[in-house]
């Protein structure tokens, strides 16, 4: 591999990060200040899509959850942010990496995902400041 395709594939996207893809609609829950905006545009940059708000009612692809300790009910959540998922899609739940405030414990995250019916499949560093967590339905459910 030479030199530049190394940097190239070292700069990839943070949206490529979540296994996203040009074309797909990615609605937003629970934006606030501390949500990072490097994220949210590697995200409308490889899309080709701006984000539609928790407001929309359009069937969308991915739904990116920005979550907190303190937010409220994550299975509320979770179960509302389902509500306009095409088949086969996926949630990519946000929380702030541990040590950092509003960190949530990867045990609740799993045990409310679960309870929502949601399978979580991977997660990843998404951001400085934020971890990731794929939930998606079993399959059996699609």
């Amino acid at each position: 591999m030479s030199a530049t395709a190394g940097q190239a594939q070292g700069e990839r996207g943070l949206a490529e990060r979540l296994g996203l893809k040009p074309g797909q609609v990615v609605q937003e829950i629970g934006w606030d200040e501390d949500s990072d905006e490097e994220l949210r545009q590697s995200i409308e940059e490889l899309t080709g899509n701006e984000m539609v708000d928790e407001d929309s009612e359009e069937v969308v692809d991915v739904v990116l959850l920005w979550w907190r300790d303190g937010d409220g009910d994550l299975f509320d959540a979770l179960t509302n942010a389902m509500a306009g998922l095409a088949d086969g899609g996926q949630i990519w739940l946000l929380t702030p990496k541990v040590g950092r405030e509003g960190h949530v414990e990867p045990s609740d995250i799993g045990e409310d995902a679960t309870t929502a019916g949601l399978s979580q499949t991977s997660s990843v560093s998404a951001a400085r400041d934020w971890s990731g967590t794929r939930l998606v339905t079993p399959k059996g459910r699609r």
